[in-house]
């Protein structure tokens, strides 16, 4: 069974992660973790584990975004109770992904219920499919990057810290490498005149 899991690993990493991102509730990130963990331990490359995530992001946010453009106003108007909070809700929606439709699109792949829901938003909210897609791919590749090199490089714990505390602990692992930086410029700096 082990041997079979690992032959197929990465189609079924691919195909977890491309479910989970066109809108069904799956453990894609989880199996991103486990396969880039088994990549640190020679069973796969870590490029590979990389370019399937993120290929299976962007596949699957965009099978999402065009599921919630083409059937997801239909859906929602189908109903009395939700149809009348849609129409309250759709108009504010769509100003918002007018204006932060990039931002949300990218910072949800990084945030579990986003992950399973911005894509289809997206669609419903009628985001320019362009803008969607190069949204997508940058969280895609950042994401599917990030994630498995924290799993590979770090262990289980660094990449379960990114999976619960999502964004935030990006926010502070960037917020620190550039206080890092910038303290070590001006070290330099300050060594340099002295």
């Amino acid at each position: 069974m082990t041997d079979l899991l690992i032959s197929y690993g990465l189609v079924l990493l691919f195909a977890l992660i491309a479910a989970e991102s066109a809108g069904v509730p799956l453990p894609g990130e989880t199996a991103l973790i486990a396969a880039a963990i088994l990549a640190e331990r020679g069973h796969y490359s870590i490029v590979w584990v990389i370019v399937v995530a993120a290929t299976a992001a962007i596949i699957g946010d965009n099978i999402g975004y065009w599921i919630g453009r083409t059937g997801g106003r239909a859906l929602l108007e189908r109903w009395g109770p939700v149809r009348r909070y849609a129409e309250r809700a759709l108009p504010p929606g769509e100003r918002f992904f007018a204006k932060h439709g990039g931002k949300t699109v990218f910072i949800g792949r990084f945030v579990a219920v986003l992950r399973v829901t911005a894509a289809w938003l997206a669609g419903i909210t009628h985001m320019s499919w362009w803008r969607f897609f190069l949204w997508n791919a940058a969280g895609g590749i950042v994401w599917a990057t990030g994630v498995s090199l924290l799993a590979f490089y770090f262990g289980k714990a660094a990449a379960d810290a990114v999976a619960t505390y999502g964004v935030y602990a990006l926010i502070v692992i960037v917020v620190g490498a550039v206080i890092a930086f910038v303290v070590m410029r001006l070290l330099k700096k300050r060594l340099e005149t002295t």
